[in-house]
C-alpha cells in the first residue's frame, strides 16, 4: 500500500510582490516618530511653553510698538527655532542612537526614499509650527494695545515660515551627515556664531561673508522682503550649507553599515 502525499498548498499572496510604502506613508510614520518618543514629547512641550512665556513677558512688557501681530509672531518664531533644530536632528540620528536602522532600511531597502520622508516630515513640521506661532501672536495681539497692531502681511507670514523651514532642514542636514545626535546639535549651534566671529575679526573677508551667512539675509527679510540682494545672498548661503552636509550625509548614508 502507498500513500501519496499531497502538495502543501502556498499561502494566498505569497507570490504577490511586497509592495513599497508610499511616500506619504512614511511621512506620516516619521511624523509620529517625531511626536510619540519621550524625547520628541518632552521638546515639544518646552518648545510650547517656551514659546508661550516669551508671548506672556512680550505683551507684559514691551512698548506698544513691539506689540504688534508681526513682533509677537517672530518672537514666538525666533524661540521655537532654538529647539526645533534638535527635533530635525534627532529625526534622522536616532536611527542609529537607538539603533532602529537595521530594522528601517530593511522595510524599505531604498535609503535615500526614508531620507526623503525624513525631510519632507521636517518640512510639514515647520509649517505647522509656524502655524501655531501665528496663532500664539494672534492670541498676544488680541491683548495688546496700540496702532495698526494687526500689521502682518501674507508675504511676511511666508517668509518667516521660509526661515524656520530652512533652519530645521540645516539642522537636519547635519545630522545627517554626522549620524550622531550629540556633535550634530553642539556643530549646528556653534557653527553659527564661530562663523559670525570669523567674519567680524578676519580684514576683507565681510563681504564674501555676507554671501555665505545664513542669519544676515534673514534679518534683513524681515523688515524687507522685497530686496533682490537679500535673497540671493540667502539662496547662496544655504544652497552650500544645505548642499554640503546633504551630499556628505547621502554619501555615507549608502556606505554606512546597519546594525
Amino acid at each position: 500500500m502507498t500513500t501519496a502525499t499531497l502538495p502543501a498548498e502556498a499561502p494566498a499572496g505569497a507570490d504577490a510582490p511586497m509592495k513599497t510604502p508610499s511616500i506619504a506613508r512614511l511621512v506620516r510614520v516619521e511624523l509620529r516618530k517625531m511626536t510619540d518618543t519621550r524625547a520628541g514629547f518632552w521638546l515639544l512641550l518646552v518648545t510650547l511653553l517656551l514659546a508661550l512665556a516669551g508671548l506672556i513677558l512680550t505683551v507684559a512688557f514691551a512698548p506698544d510698538e513691539d506689540r504688534d501681530l508681526k513682533s509677537l509672531f517672530r518672537t514666538t518664531m525666533d524661540l521655537t527655532s532654538l529647539l526645533a533644530s534638535v527635533l530635525a536632528i534627532l529625526v534622522v540620528t536616532s536611527e542609529w542612537s537607538q539603533r532602529t536602522a537595521l530594522s528601517t532600511f530593511t522595510l524599505v531597502p531604498k535609503r535615500e526614499r526614508v531620507i526623503t520622508a525624513k525631510a519632507l516630515a521636517v518640512v510639514v513640521f515647520a509649517l505647522v509650527i509656524s502655524i501655531n506661532c501665528l496663532l500664539l501672536g494672534v492670541i498676544g495681539t488680541v491683548f495688546s494695545s496700540g496702532p495698526d497692531k494687526w500689521s502682518l502681511s501674507l508675504g511676511e507670514f511666508a517668509t518667516g515660515t521660509l526661515l524656520q523651514t530652512l533652519g530645521m532642514l540645516g539642522a537636519f542636514a547635519i545630522g545627517l551627515a554626522l549620524m550622531s545626535s550629540a556633535p550634530a546639535i553642539v556643530l549646528a549651534y556653534t557653527l553659527p556664531i564661530v562663523f559670525a566671529i570669523l567674519a567680524e575679526t578676519i580684514p576683507g573677508f565681510r563681504d564674501t561673508a555676507d554671501w555665505l551667512d545664513t542669519t544676515a539675509p534673514g534679518e534683513a527679510l524681515w523688515t524687507d522682503a522685497g530686496d533682490g540682494t537679500a535673497w540671493a545672498q540667502l539662496a547662496t548661503a544655504w544652497g552650500i550649507w544645505l548642499g554640503i552636509p546633504l551630499a556628505i550625509g547621502l554619501a555615507r548614508l549608502r556606505r554606512v553599515e546597519l546594525a
